[in-house]
């Protein structure tokens, strides 16, 4: 798989990690049980793709907690979820009005008790949506930035409690993906590599037993991924699944390690991600048309050309494909033909 194919299933991955920092670890469980049970119940339904009921969750949690921006920050993040695995278009309006008045929400609390780890927490997690929503928008200036304050804030809640292992999640994520993007400037004195204590800081988040915890093993999977480590980016898939058994996310991520470990088991999990999306939504065919160029490749690491001339021949065959579609998956079509005409000259 292409590294650009790579890093944007990465994207949704460093989407959950922003999203999923709480915990069961004593100190880390919000102090109130119905704002936590709240948090928990939607947060488990965007992990599941039940985007609806999530909605429905996180608007109770906004109406009955309106001095909290909780609610607008989920809600903005179940959005971008949503838009996100059906590869739709973003309601930016909606979610960056959302998210900008949950982040003002949060910079009056701490003005009010800048000491409460908590609210220093609802400014650091609205700070890391907007930049992932920035960075999925192209807009990478903007999502560095943001990005870079988001984890600083991280860092200061870690300076406050070295416990509170949502921070060791976020923070290490940070520091692998970063040393692994810039280390073609490794001559640059403050490129220092921190990939291994990015490593470290995830495997801390694992040790803590946190509710949670799954989130730092599913940062590995892509990590073990980008360094060649299929089997052990299998494990730690399998141990996601087992907890989120539904979740497309972590297939997807299981499917890519597949890839170069046992191509036909790759190819029986895209099928299988490509059978859970419900029938056309708005009549868009990203999904279908990278998904079943996916197979068409693994048939073709098999030396199975019937097969991966199939597939294919069925992503050259849509009709009805809207033209913006087309416009932005171009160089895929064109990698697909491709695929089929070196196909093709070999029978």
């Amino acid at each position: 798989m292409p590294e650009i194919e790579l890093l944007e299933r990465f994207k949704i991955y460093l989407f959950l990690s922003i999203l999923l920092f709480f915990s069961e670890i004593s100190g880390q469980i919000y102090p109130d049980a119905t704002v936590d049970s709240l948090l928990r119940t939607g947060i488990n339904n965007v992990i599941n793709q039940n985007y609806g009921d999530a909605n429905k969750i996180f608007s109770k949690l906004n109406n009955n907690y309106p001095s909290l921006p909780l609610g607008k920050i989920y809600l903005a993040a179940n959005k971008i979820a949503e838009a996100y695995d059906y590869s739709e278009d973003f309601d930016e309006e909606y979610i960056r009005n959302t998210l900008e008045e949950a982040r003002k929400q949060a910079e009056e609390l701490i003005e009010n008790d800048d000491l409460n780890i908590w609210y220093q927490y609802f400014l650091a997690l609205c700070e890391g949506y907007t930049s992932y929503f920035e960075a999925l928008n192209g807009s990478w200036f903007s999502a560095l930035s943001t990005g870079v304050n988001s984890i600083s804030e991280f860092e200061e809640i870690l300076k406050t409690d070295d416990k509170f292992f949502e921070a060791y999640i976020a923070i290490g994520t940070f520091q692998y993906w970063k040393s692994r993007k810039l280390e073609f400037i490794s001559w640059v004195p403050f490129s220092n590599d921190t990939r291994k204590l990015g490593i470290e800081f995830l495997i801390t988040a694992i040790e803590s037993a946190s509710y949670n915890s799954h989130l730092a093993i599913n940062s590995l999977i892509w990590i073990y991924i980008d360094q060649n480590k299929y089997e052990e980016a299998i494990k730690v898939a399998q141990k996601a699944l087992k907890e989120f058994p539904e979740s497309r996310t972590f297939q997807w991520g299981m499917a890519r390690a597949y890839e170069d470990v046992n191509p036909s088991q790759a190819i029986l999990l895209y099928q299988d991600i490509l059978a859970s999306y419900p029938t056309l939504r708005n009549g868009n065919y990203k999904n279908e048309i990278t998904l079943k160029h996916l197979i068409a490749q693994q048939y073709a690491r098999l030396d199975n050309k019937e097969m991966a001339i199939k597939y294919c021949d069925e992503i050259l065959s849509m009709k009805n494909v809207q033209a913006k579609t087309m416009e932005e998956l171009s160089d895929r079509i064109q990698r697909v033909k491709e695929l089929k005409e070196e196909l093709t000259e070999k029978n």
